[in-house]
């Protein structure tokens, strides 16, 4: 997908998108959607939105990744490498991981939005909705796509009615979508997972490889 498109489906998804209360309520537009898209990006209140990472801010490498929480070659980067960079390198305080949402649909929002729900166990959500990608994007209708987000919410101690506010929080997802095209756009983001290692921009790739260019990183 190039980034003209993947800027567009980002778009879309504010237009189009909702939560678990609208979508019930047969809605499929938050309120005053249609007035934030005839706002510029100066209109919306990004400070709401902040940057979720990982590890000692003073850490001597940063590494931002771009994904999407409906990817599937994302999931099996988080499920194959990312405990392993975990575990070598961001809790033992070489490397800051930030982490950044793409959205390709309205079901990445979602996720995203109860995600974010969960504050200081955003990771721990995270984690939930990768492992559990195959299972809560299937459904028979968009209400229980977004129910079995609902529910891993739930399993991860958050209530229903704090998830349900979450996913109605029209302003809050304006301010999502509009960081998610800011981002995407200045660091010419065109597929998903991308990463920059100290600004550098690189492709999907194993935990071998991943490693070496920290460590040769590290070591220079």
């Amino acid at each position: 997908m190039d980034r003209r498109a993947l800027l567009m489906g980002g778009a879309a998804v504010v237009v189009a998108g909702g939560g678990y209360y609208f979508l019930n309520q047969g809605q499929t537009e938050l309120p005053g959607i249609n007035a934030a898209n005839a706002q510029s990006d100066t209109e919306i209140d990004t400070s709401i939105v902040e940057d979720k990472f990982l590890g000692d801010p003073d850490a001597p490498i940063t590494v931002i990744e771009y994904a999407s929480f409906t990817c599937p070659h994302c999931r099996r980067f988080h499920v194959d490498v990312f405990e392993k960079l975990k575990t070598n390198y961001i809790e033992t305080g070489k490397v800051k991981f930030i982490y950044r949402e793409v959205y390709f649909d309205r079901y990445g929002l979602w996720a995203g939005m109860v995600a974010r729900c969960a504050k200081e166990n955003y990771f721990g959500v995270a984690d939930l909705i990768y492992q559990n990608q195959p299972t809560w994007t299937k459904g028979a209708s968009e209400t229980e796509i977004a129910g079995n987000l609902v529910n891993l919410g739930k399993v991860a101690g958050l209530g229903e009615e704090e998830i349900s506010a979450c996913l109605n929080d029209g302003t809050k997802a304006q301010a999502m979508v509009a960081v998610f095209q800011k981002n995407a756009d200045v660091d010419e983001i065109t597929s998903t997972p991308s990463f920059l290692i100290d600004g550098e921009k690189y492709s999907n790739m194993n935990y071998a490889d991943f490693s070496a260019i920290l460590d040769k990183k590290l070591e220079g």
